[in-house]
């Protein structure tokens, strides 16, 4: 498995990858995600700012994850540990559902840690799904701290926000 810079020639790929972890976490019961988003508009984005990654086995994508300085405005209202703000921002791990259970996530954060040290920062900053529990319990495991809780979706339970710092 190698982990490397997404292309927009991969996206309709990236976006079957997402339909696959979507329709997983739908069947039991994560509504987190749904047709609406990650959507291609979205991805596309990311594309474009050269923040997305894919992870890729026998020529097929089977998880992807942004990384970037981007975190939503509802993040201001944070106590955060790194007061200096020198951190990167997860948004959109997903894994394709065949994949589940093999330590893809683990492999995605730990490249994310990488990057963090490459890059002369401190600390990761992201947020999950109150309705994820299993995603929840993956963060509590990498050793990610919960620093608070937003609301980011209308008609949605609230996200929690979990923090790493990096030494």
């Amino acid at each position: 498995m190698i982990i490397q810079k997404a292309k927009i020639s991969d996206l309709e790929n990236i976006m079957l990858m997402y339909k696959s972890c979507v329709e997983g976490m739908l069947a039991n019961n994560i509504d987190q995600w749904d047709e609406s988003y990650p959507n291609k508009d979205i991805i596309t984005q990311d594309l474009i700012a050269q923040t997305y990654f894919i992870m890729i086995e026998h020529n097929i994508i089977i998880a992807g994850i942004n990384i970037d300085q981007n975190q939503d405005k509802t993040y201001l209202s944070l106590q955060w540990k790194d007061k200096k703000n020198q951190f990167l921002v997860v948004h959109r791990l997903a894994v394709k559902e065949d994949f589940w259970s093999n330590g893809i996530g683990k492999s995605l954060m730990l490249f994310t840690e990488n990057l963090v040290i490459e890059k002369g920062l401190k600390s990761i900053r992201l947020d999950t799904y109150s309705g994820n529990p299993k995603a929840m319990d993956f963060y509590i495991r990498m050793g990610y701290n919960e620093v608070g809780t937003i609301s980011l979706k209308p008609n949605k339970n609230k996200y929690h926000c979990f923090e790493k710092t990096i030494k």
